[in-house]
């Protein structure tokens, strides 16, 4: 904080970011309405993508500690999203698994998203959408990587 306890006045382009991420969360509310969390969202979409998992499978690729993940299914599997069963393979493991319901969870996820692509279709050009793309891919590869450099920081 700066004196008397003001904030620095925001730049252009933080008030633009902050914007979009406004608008982004609650049209992600209104398809999405139940009491998820990114973490939580990247479980289920990790699960789409691979089929069931382990607990602790799912927290190596997702970089969560096991308590997190512990906390996170057991919040999902409250909702019905998710429900767990017992391994082919070794019996005494229990597999992660979207339900019926996280399925259709996720398909409305996607729904706002492809509306949402749409909607920016149409106000942008097709060079602005190649440029936007591009912009957007940089901008998200360079916070990834100061993520990862903080990760590794962590003992």
């Amino acid at each position: 904080m700066s004196e008397h306890g003001k904030l620095p006045e925001p730049s252009a382009l933080e008030n633009a970011l902050s914007g979009l991420q406004c608008v982004l969360v609650a049209r992600r509310a209104r398809y999405t309405p139940e009491a998820v969390s990114w973490g939580q969202y990247d479980i289920l979409e990790l699960l789409r993508l691979q089929g069931g998992m382990t607990p602790s499978a799912l927290g190596e690729r997702l970089g969560i500690a096991r308590t997190g993940v512990s906390k996170s299914l057991r919040v999902l599997k409250d909702l019905g999203l998710i429900a767990q069963v017992q391994d082919d393979d070794d019996r005494r493991a229990q597999v992660t698994v979207l339900t019926e319901l996280g399925r259709d969870f996720l398909a409305r996820a996607a729904d706002g998203r492809r509306d949402a692509a749409q909607r920016a279709m149409e106000a942008l050009s097709a060079g602005e959408q190649a440029i936007f793309t591009e912009l957007c891919e940089k901008v998200s590869a360079a916070l990834a990587m100061q993520e990862a450099r903080a990760g590794a920081d962590q003992p």
